[in-house]
């Protein structure tokens, strides 16, 4: 037992010593393979209930699909907030402090969780109902969302636990948790959907066992003691303090996760107000191609982040500049090829969810539109995570709500006014523009703890010291 707490102390350690390119490389890659698993179930699951429910299938999924959004949003914010004070707290030292954080972590997911169980008998339908579900979609979206809401607690479980894991510099094992359950998913899928014929609830179902077997395997992986983590009874009791480090750093994250929740309900009432509900399916299905192609960017950053955050700590600032540096780079490179792709080969996407030529067509054209800025996207996606990192919660939660909240948002709801169906479309790169600006602005105007490196980096501290918490 103690053998494997020295190896996990050293591997945390990692983060303060290894080259940077081989560390960034360690940590990305398992994560953008979990990320890109995870997100394949996505896509699996709407693939199937395109194939055999229908668009109205995926219409209703994507009714639902913000509430999802908001329990994701919930443990997102938990997670990510909890890795980001876990990191520093290890990188200064304080391990003790460190299983506090996540005792207190827990605790909030099991009272989340909860509200969201009883949720699912309340007030489930009126809220579906206020998101937009009409007649037709009403049913198959009550038939997505009760099972996911009852299964909240293993989502809630499996998204922070992800986090915190990676906090700790065990990016393997954090991906294996990524696709675990994606792989379980997707052999489920034909059961349910297909074999036992329950269409989108069979889709649900699916999803909450996948994630409800990763909570076992997670839950095994900390009592076994192969975690630098290892909370008491005691660190499971409520502090006001901890809880306030975490919600305040995590802000952004759920900032980000709603608004994704309240875009995806505008833009499903201006498809209905503009269009119908076979607009809403074709999105549905656009928007899960989007949702793929970002993860090897989301992957990227989850790599980082741990590094930024414990060299923050560590007050070693020139490896914190060189893997900004490093980052901004790699996630350029896949913007450029994810625009290159989409813009080439949009039908290739929509043949996989269907072959009826006017879905193709109305998705294909929606596609290239969506993703004209997708070169911006990479930047974006990093320079918030990097505020994150360093618990600079200002600049991150403005950075987290730039593209969805103050642009994204406002432009679905104006320009189809001028420009009908094609108007939801054309807001995406309209708003990537505009949320690209506002990051560089930010990332120059603080370039002295991010870009600019100094003979002092590895000597003392910057002057610029994140916010307090």
């Amino acid at each position: 037992m103690e053998v494997k707490k020295v190896t996990q102390k050293e591997q945390s350690r990692r983060l303060g010593t290894e080259p940077i390119p081989k560390l960034l490389r360690n940590l990305s890659i398992p994560a953008m393979i979990g990320m890109f698993v995870m997100a394949l179930y996505n896509l699996v699951d709407t693939i199937f209930i395109s194939w055999f429910v229908g668009i109205e299938g995926v219409a209703g999924v994507t009714i639902a699909f913000p509430v999802m959004l908001i329990i994701m949003a919930v443990a997102a914010a938990v997670g990510i907030g909890g890795a980001s004070v876990i990191s520093r707290r290890l990188g200064e030292g304080r391990g003790h402090e460190a299983n506090q954080v996540f005792g207190n972590i827990l605790t909030m997911i099991i009272i989340f969780s909860a509200f969201a169980f009883i949720g699912a008998f309340t007030y489930l339908e009126p809220l579906l109902s206020l998101f937009g579900a009409t007649s037709e979609t009403l049913g198959y979206a009550i038939d997505y969302m009760f099972p996911i809401m009852l299964g909240t607690i293993f989502f809630s479980f499996a998204f922070t636990t992800n986090a915190i894991i990676r906090s700790e510099g065990n990016a393997r094992f954090a991906m294996m948790t990524m696709i675990i359950p994606s792989v379980l998913n997707i052999l489920l899928d034909p059961v349910f959907i297909i074999w036992l014929d329950m269409g989108v609830q069979g889709a649900a179902i699916a999803t909450v066992i996948s994630q409800a077997s990763v909570t076992v395997v997670v839950i095994r992986y900390f009592m076994m003691g192969k975690s630098t983590l290892a909370p008491s009874l005691g660190d499971f009791k409520p502090v006001y303090r901890v809880i306030k480090e975490v919600v305040i750093i995590g802000m952004p994250a759920l900032v980000r996760q709603v608004a994704g929740s309240v875009m995806m309900i505008a833009i499903n009432a201006m498809l209905l107000r503009f269009g119908t509900d076979f607009h809403v399916g074709v999105f549905g299905i656009v928007q899960r191609v989007a949702m793929f192609t970002l993860m090897p960017m989301m992957g990227i950053l989850q790599g980082m982040q741990p590094i930024i955050g414990y060299n923050y700590g560590a007050k070693q600032y020139g490896r914190l500049k060189e893997t900004v540096w490093l980052g901004l780079k790699v996630v350029t490179v896949f913007s450029v090829m994810v625009f290159l792709l989409v813009m080439i080969f949009p039908h290739w996407f929509m043949r996989i969810f269907t072959a009826d030529p006017v879905t193709i067509e109305a998705g294909s054209d929606g596609m290239r539109i969506m993703f004209a800025a997708a070169i911006l996207i990479g930047v974006q996606v990093v320079s918030g995570g990097i505020y994150q990192a360093l618990g600079m919660a200002k600049e991150a939660l403005l950075l987290s709500m730039a593209r969805q909240v103050l642009f994204l948002i406002p432009l679905v709801l104006i320009l189809p006014h001028f420009f009908g169906v094609a108007g939801v479309w054309l807001a995406f790169p309209v708003a990537d523009v505009l949320a690209f600006t506002l990051s560089v602005v930010l990332l120059y105007r603080d370039r002295r703890i991010f870009l600019v490196r100094t003979k002092e980096d590895d000597v003392q501290p910057v002057q610029k010291q994140a916010v307090s918490t």
